[in-house]
């Protein structure tokens, strides 16, 4: 006869030790709740997801990663400039102009080490980190998650819980188990990308900008990120069909869309490439719901955006604060229902969808250098969206003014929860291809 399963109890499991996972872990702990952390692979492992924007700094500060992203050696960041399909270069958005405070500094980082750090430093907030474990499935009794079965070690248990929380990133868990995946009707892209040792790398105050150089085609653009390594993080991203749809290699295409880039050509002239090359389906999603009863999605788990503007990381450390601050109010009150877990993803949901807009925009061929002369008064507030304070609705003073620099037959963009067109996707989101040869 088969032994029983050994079953043990805690307060909150989360699924995943990405940054979404250890925020809302530390989170949690921080406020006195037992929590287990399961988390797959051991650390450091790569991750793509290197620019972060000066909001991540309110998040790093409630945790105590603040002093550490400090001491830290990665490469710091003060602006993010524009090169449109021409070549012609904007001015650098300075965060610190517009906001004159610390927190408009912020990081590139390697994500494996980042990852690492933030993972250690929910241990030292007293999570029970598990690593590796795999979760093979979260448990309901009706329509309530009360826990997970988890392997690790070649055993097999039960850990039951007032909440779980998934933080799976790009597996998403129990987006796929309660089929609540929404596609985005009109973002499909693709990334190729690689990194380069010798890149041209500006200097001063511009030497850790995040350059976004549109494609001559206006279809795509390319990311161009100093790392403190050495290296440069430099990839393409264009609609899916355009990048792997008969064209060879990733190799190939990549070596094809830089040479059709005579803006990100001349910067990598002589340089090494480091690595083999990258490829993602960045398909985007969301959940038609954060939370139900007994059970909160945040980062990845929850939604994806598009990696324009970098908003990746922001989302995640944003979404485990404040499913963080839910599942404790919940347990504390006795009510760990749906509606109590995800009452902050009403607010967040409008901020994502403010950055959703913003990447829309460029994507259908707004320019930043033409608003910003019609319009210099809003200067600071695109920058604001840009640094990634979305989560007010002071900002959406600026879609009017927007939206009169239309040319005629602009169609307004659909929303992510309009249904999406005759399109075919599969079930795998974000799939990342790992190239051959050495990885970082």
């Amino acid at each position: 006869m088969m032994a029983a399963a050994k079953v043990t109890e805690t307060d909150v499991v989360v699924i995943g030790g990405g940054p979404g996972g250890s925020t809302v872990s530390t989170v949690l702990a921080d406020r006195g709740l037992k929590v287990e952390l399961f988390e797959r692979d051991l650390y450091p492992r790569f991750h793509i997801g290197e620019s972060l924007i000066p909001e991540t700094y309110w998040v790093f500060k409630r945790i105590g990663m603040l002093d550490k992203m400090k001491k830290s050696a990665f490469v710091k960041k003060y602006s993010v400039q524009f090169v449109n399909s021409q070549g012609k270069e904007s001015a650098p958005f300075y965060f610190h102009d517009n906001k004159p405070h610390e927190c408009s500094q912020t990081w590139q980082v390697i994500r494996s080490d980042f990852d690492t750090m933030m993972l250690d430093n929910a241990r030292e907030h007293g999570v029970n980190v598990h690593q590796p474990a795999r979760v093979l499935e979260v448990l309901f009794e009706g329509e309530r998650a009360v826990g997970v079965k988890v392997q690790q070690d070649g055993e097999t248990r039960e850990v039951r819980a007032k909440a779980v929380v998934d933080a799976s990133g790009q597996s998403t868990m129990l987006q796929n188990r309660l089929k609540l995946r929404k596609w985005d009707p009109i973002l499909n892209k693709g990334a190729i990308w690689t990194y380069w040792r010798g890149a041209y790398r500006d200097t001063g105050r511009d030497e850790g900008a995040t350059v976004v150089i549109q494609t001559p085609d206006k279809k795509g653009w390319f990311w161009y990120i100093p790392q403190h390594d050495g290296t440069m993080s430099v990839g393409v991203v264009a609609p899916f069909d355009d990048l792997f749809k008969g064209r060879g290699s990733h190799e190939q295409v990549y070596n094809e869309e830089v040479e059709r880039c005579p803006a990100v050509k001349r910067r990598i002239e002589g340089a090494e490439r480091a690595t083999g090359y990258f490829a993602t389906k960045d398909y985007s999603y969301r959940s038609s719901k954060a939370a139900g009863d007994g059970w909160v999605m945040v980062g990845d788990a929850y939604g994806f955006l598009d990696p324009l503007y970098s908003s990746g990381v922001l989302l995640a450390l944003k979404s485990g604060e404040l499913a963080g601050d839910a599942i404790a109010d919940g347990i504390a009150a006795g009510d760990t229902s749906g509606e109590k877990l995800g009452a902050w993803s009403e607010n967040f949901n409008k901020g994502v969808d403010r950055m959703r807009r913003l990447v829309c925009e460029y994507y259908d061929g707004f320019s930043f250098g033409r608003f910003i002369k019609k319009f210099p008064q809003y200067r600071n507030m695109i920058t604001d969206l840009l640094i990634g304070d979305l989560f007010d609705d002071r900002v959406d003073e600026i879609w009017a003014p927007l939206e009169s620099t239309y040319v005629e037959g602009k169609h307004e963009i659909p929303k992510w929860n309009d249904e999406p067109p005759e399109v075919i996707r599969d079930n795998k989101v974000n799939e990342l291809f790992l190239p051959e040869g050495e990885l970082r």
